[in-house]
């Protein structure tokens, strides 16, 4: 998975690309392009463990209400901005579209309260396809292209898994 952060403090902003990928228990790290040796656990929520370098440092991570994420490691406070491969709302990212036919999958296990797109109805990049109910919340899923709704195969008041196909746009 590749990442473009953004990581902001008193210091200044700087921009990185960052690529994680698993190998069973382990993650690989490029920063940059750069591989990284690191050893990573999570100690607690929101709290992990890193040794990197030959040095430990605990960090914690939370979000902040604007969607940013806030990191604090002793005494430093950093601002980071996340933007992945995969999204589509990202403040740089608001003008990409992705290409190709498009599997729309449920974020989570839950209940479709409302479909508001029929099979074979003009979407565009960004519309809200269907509402899923998860654990009291409602969340919109949202086409990730301009195109054909070409399938959907949920219906309202069916139970969903999480990853389940709901609809492809063509």
């Amino acid at each position: 998975m590749k990442f473009e952060v953004q990581l902001a403090s008193p210091a200044g902003t700087r921009n990185y690309t960052v690529e994680l990928e698993r190998s069973g228990d382990q993650w690989r790290i490029a920063l940059n392009g750069e591989p990284v040796e690191a050893d990573l656990v999570e100690i607690a929520p929101n709290t992990l463990s890193i040794l990197l370098h030959g040095e430990s440092h605990e960090i914690r991570v939370t979000r902040s209400s604007d969607g940013l994420l806030k990191i604090q490691t002793g005494l430093r406070e950093f601002t980071a901005e996340v933007t992945d491969q995969r999204s589509w709302r990202g403040r740089r990212l608001g003008h990409v579209e992705a290409e190709g036919r498009q599997q729309i999958t449920a974020p989570m296990a839950g209940k479709v309260v409302r479909v508001l797109v029929k099979s074979g109805e003009k979407v565009e990049v960004g519309q809200g396809l269907l509402v899923v109910e998860a654990m009291k919340m409602q969340n919109e899923i949202r086409s990730t292209k301009s195109g054909t709704v070409e399938r959907l195969l949920v219906q309202e008041g069916q139970a969903v898994n999480a990853s389940e196909t709901l609809a492809w746009i063509s």
